[in-house]
């Protein structure tokens, strides 16, 4: 095998040659200690940039195996590994007057969320990371010298950073371990009753609406005495916190008191953070899902009766398909489709929620005689009782105090337990609604989808898929919009997803939309997101995100 300083040499030698000659980089080069490894290079300085791969032996990176052995604790060091490359990587200098990317290193890694992700893997203790590298062009000639000082002297000093020796080890063993105390409360939701934890001393709210970073002097979380549990972990101990039981929980308050900021990050507690975050305490059941309206979103033969139907004209909503659904039509299939998928909590907020979807008030039951709708609040009961909870955020669906099974009122960021006033309230106040028991139990849909409509293949030949950070996936002739999935945490999720679906179009045989969802999650797990598409951003989706980026596929076809 070839050494780096020869690679250094080769790439001196490159200077002012067409790009083109960059493919003599391909291959294997030594190093001391570890060896680099070049396995795609990209054609032009303004393509996307060259994938590279550094590994560390086992000897070399001497990880603890106490740190690798299983996997939450493997999924949070190697995050903290990535982190901790992006860093030292972002810390190097780039070359002047390049073209393009010319001198870019991208490590794929963002957000707080600690995710499994295909930049970087420890197996057995050996360490690889997966980045790309904008080898460095002035105008299309290469500037081989530039190059070779990236590969002989600046990742060097970041691999250096990443072996154990040169670690935040402390930092390490702390977000591995915060990573399995997550895993921990997780697992301990349903044993206890609960469909999401917040621990005591949380910060949840963020700096702005477009960071992620916590607020500094927000005011931390802290339970209401009735709704306080306490869950043990394996490393931080017996962690005190507000447990929601399952059933129906109304969010409400004030505006600006913060009922929408804890239904965030109750959506976002179905992935553990890193140490920091403030809301690395925060767990919600692993397959709660948040559901909104999306006008003009697709919907492809989903049964809508259970919550529309009677329709003018005598369409019919048992197999309801349309390329434009309205704010009610979009929410209820988003609602179905969660079902259809699998899940134990829904989670809502009035804000972006078609209002007659969630309740019809008396008046407009007196008024409206003809009803084609049934809203969710004649159906929650049934749901709670199926198996599915639902937290809903509501600061004027006073409706929903007569169906609710508690009541936690924000005032100023904390919580109150309001569910025995709430009551009070209902009963001093009626509404004069009158609650309706829908004629049919809510049947899940089963759909079939024929697996030849998920072809990523465009009418010129090519294969095309492409993600536009988390809002879209381009996909063959389509596009996919993936706006309204507020789970969908990274542009490396939307990638794999866009990378399985895919996948998903080689299958022969028809399958359930929640089969190809689940299967599309196991097959990525099982086998890692390298092994499905050798690309190193990619970050593990849920099977719920997958499944509502397949619904939202205008191509897709049910099997005949």
């Amino acid at each position: 095998m070839s050494t780096l300083e020869e690679l250094g040499l080769r790439l001196e030698r490159l200077e002012g040659a067409g790009y083109g000659a960059y493919r003599q980089v391909r291959g294997a080069w030594e190093a001391p200690g570890w060896t680099l490894l070049v396995d795609r290079v990209q054609v032009d300085p303004f393509a996307p940039p060259s994938i590279v791969r550094v590994r560390l032996p086992r000897a070399t990176g001497a990880f603890p195996e106490e740190l690798w052995a299983d996997r939450p604790r493997r999924t949070g060091l190697e995050d903290f590994v990535l982190r901790a490359f992006r860093r030292a990587c972002e810390r190097m200098p780039r070359p002047g007057g390049g073209s393009g990317g010319s001198g870019r290193i991208e490590v794929g890694v963002r957000g707080p969320a600690i995710l499994e992700r295909s930049g970087c893997s420890i197996e057995e203790g050996e360490l690889e990371l997966r980045f790309r590298v904008g080898l460095p062009a002035r105008g299309r000639r290469a500037m081989g010298r530039a190059a070779a000082e990236i590969f002989e002297r600046h990742l060097p000093r970041a691999v250096e950073e990443v072996r154990w020796e040169g670690l935040d080890r402390e930092g390490a063993r702390r977000q591995a371990l915060c990573a399995e105390d997550h895993e921990a409360l997780l697992a301990q939701l349903a044993e206890r009753g609960l469909c999401a934890f917040v621990r005591d001393g949380s910060i949840l709210p963020r700096s702005s609406g477009v960071s992620q970073e916590p607020l500094e002097g927000a005011v931390p979380f802290e339970s209401p005495p009735s709704l306080r549990v306490s869950l043990p972990t394996p490393n931080a101990g017996e962690v005190v916190g507000m447990g929601i039981e399952r059933g129906i929980t109304v969010l409400s308050g004030g505006g600006f008191h913060g009922k929408t900021t804890l239904l965030e990050a109750l959506q976002a507690g179905v992935y553990p953070h890193v140490p920091g975050d403030g809301r690395e305490w925060v767990a919600a059941a692993p397959d709660a899902v948040k559901v909104r309206s999306e006008d003009g979103r697709a919907v492809t033969g989903l049964d809508l009766s259970p919550f529309i139907s009677d329709l003018p004209q005598g369409r019919d909503t048992r197999r309801f398909t349309t390329a434009d659904a309205s704010g009610s039509t979009s929410l209820a299939a988003a609602i179905l489709e969660a079902l259809e998928v699998g899940t134990s909590l829904l989670l809502l907020d009035e804000d972006t929620s078609a209002t007659n979807l969630l309740v019809r008030d008396a008046r407009m039951q007196s008024l409206v005689e003809r009803e084609t709708i049934t809203p969710l609040i004649d159906r929650a009961r049934e749901l709670a009782e199926r198996g599915t909870s639902i937290i809903l955020v509501t600061g004027g669906g006073g409706d929903w105090l007569d169906v609710a099974d508690r009541t936690v009122l924000m005032e100023d960021y904390l919580p109150r337990d309001a569910s025995e006033r709430a009551r009070a309230v209902a009963a001093e106040h009626p509404t004069g609604r009158a609650g309706r028991t829908p004629a049919e139990a809510l049947a899940l849909p089963t759909r079939l989808v024929a697996p030849d409509s998920l072809d990523p293949t465009t009418r010129r030949g090519r294969r095309r898929v492409k993600a536009g950070g988390t809002r879209t996936i381009a996909f063959g002739e389509e596009t996919i919009e993936l706006g309204a999935l507020e789970q969908l945490v990274e542009e490396g999720q939307a990638r794999a997803i866009g990378a399985l679906l895919a996948q998903l179009g080689r299958q022969r045989a028809p399958q359930t939309v929640r089969e190809l969802a689940h299967g599309a999650a196991r097959l990525a797990r099982e086998r890692g997101l390298w092994a499905i598409d050798p690309l190193p951003e990619l970050a593990l989706p849920r099977p719920h995100e997958i499944g509502a980026a397949l619904n939202r596929f205008r191509g897709l076809r049910a099997a005949r």
